[in-house]
């Protein structure tokens, strides 16, 4: 598993720009599932027929990470930029960029008088090795993603874009995991989720599902003077109740505690104060659904150095196995 943690968290895709790292994800799951088709926005959906007496299902884990957007070439060559989702202009010096074309560029701000102060996403800019604008090799419009490499500490991993390639990682694993189900399973490894959750959105509302489950990454409160939050790297996958787009539904959250009790999974539960994921579009799609989110523990979220656990990863992928192959009884 951790081949193919590195090879989809070292891969290019923008909001918007998924069509690489859902190829990549396509030919992972190809023969492992009953149906296979990508929507209009770009989602990829993954069909597992149930034995006929559980509900519709829809597990969502979004293809898409933060990256940056082109919008002026200087005269000397120098790339303007804007960002695409979440990204902390202190996390921005020196970093480096590559755009959908293989062209890596490096990340720098203007003269700042104050080595303290962190300048804004539109005083910096990137530098694709151009001497003019006629030279650049990209255009106004163009997108990047943030360039890393994947490594391990012991049980801790470490990559770019973990947010949410281990949750698109464990969608995979759930899939060819061997079992069926005993729900209609729509697996949606969804796009656009880092600007608004909008590929869940629109896949949701087609599905329709009766329970609503998204796979992401969360914080954790184990940092040096980092948050107060009770999720902490190892001690199990999260099973949300609440974050600031959306409230689980209390039943599936019992549930879910109970599963993981009953299977002898570790589980912590996650209240996140900022940030929402893809249950939330769920949740309100067309009639409505039951939803809630296991998320992955992961510090230095939005970084280049997103850090998770391999732990929560292996108990989460043995958590949905609980939930799919019993009943959802709220």
């Amino acid at each position: 598993m951790k081949d193919l943690i590195k090879k989809l968290t070292e891969a290019y895709g923008p909001s918007g720009f998924e069509d690489g790292i859902r190829d990549m994800v396509r030919a992972e799951i190809e023969g492992h599932v009953d149906e296979l088709s990508v929507d209009a926005m770009g989602n990829l959906v993954a069909f597992k027929k149930g034995d006929g007496t559980g509900r519709k299902v829809m597990i969502a884990a979004h293809l898409d990470e933060i990256g940056v957007m082109v919008t002026h070439i200087t005269e000397k060559g120098y790339l303007r930029f804007t960002n695409i989702g979440g990204v902390h202009a202190k996390t921005l010096l020196g970093s480096r960029v590559q755009f959908a074309d293989g062209t890596i560029g490096v990340i720098y701000s203007d003269k700042n008088g104050d080595r303290h102060k962190v300048l804004p996403i539109d005083k910096h800019y990137i530098d694709v090795g151009a001497s003019s604008r006629e030279d650049c090799p990209v255009q106004v419009g163009d997108a990047a993603g943030f360039v890393d490499t994947f490594f391990e500490n012991g049980n801790r991993i470490v990559a770019k874009s973990m947010d949410d390639r281990i949750g698109v990682v464990m969608g995979i694993e759930i899939l060819r995991a061997g079992y069926r189900p005993m729900h209609d399973l729509y697996m949606v490894f969804s796009v656009q989720e880092e600007v608004g959750v909008r590929g869940a959105q629109a896949a949701a509302n087609y599905i329709q599902p009766e329970v609503g489950i998204a796979i992401d990454v969360t914080s954790t409160g184990d940092m040096l003077n980092g948050p107060e939050m009770a999720v902490d790297l190892g001690k199990g996958p999260a099973i949300k109740a609440k974050d600031s787009g959306m409230i689980s539904h209390v039943g599936l959250v019992r549930l879910m505690k109970k599963r993981a009790a009953d299977a002898g999974i570790p589980y912590q539960i996650e209240v996140l104060v900022g940030g929402s994921t893809d249950a939330r579009a769920m949740q309100l799609a067309g009639p409505g659904s039951i939803a809630g989110c296991v998320s992955v523990p992961c510090r230095y979220v939005h970084s280049r150095s997103e850090t998770a656990d391999i732990r929560d990863v292996e108990n989460g992928i043995k958590l949905f196995r609980e939930i799919l192959t019993k009943p959802i009884d709220l």
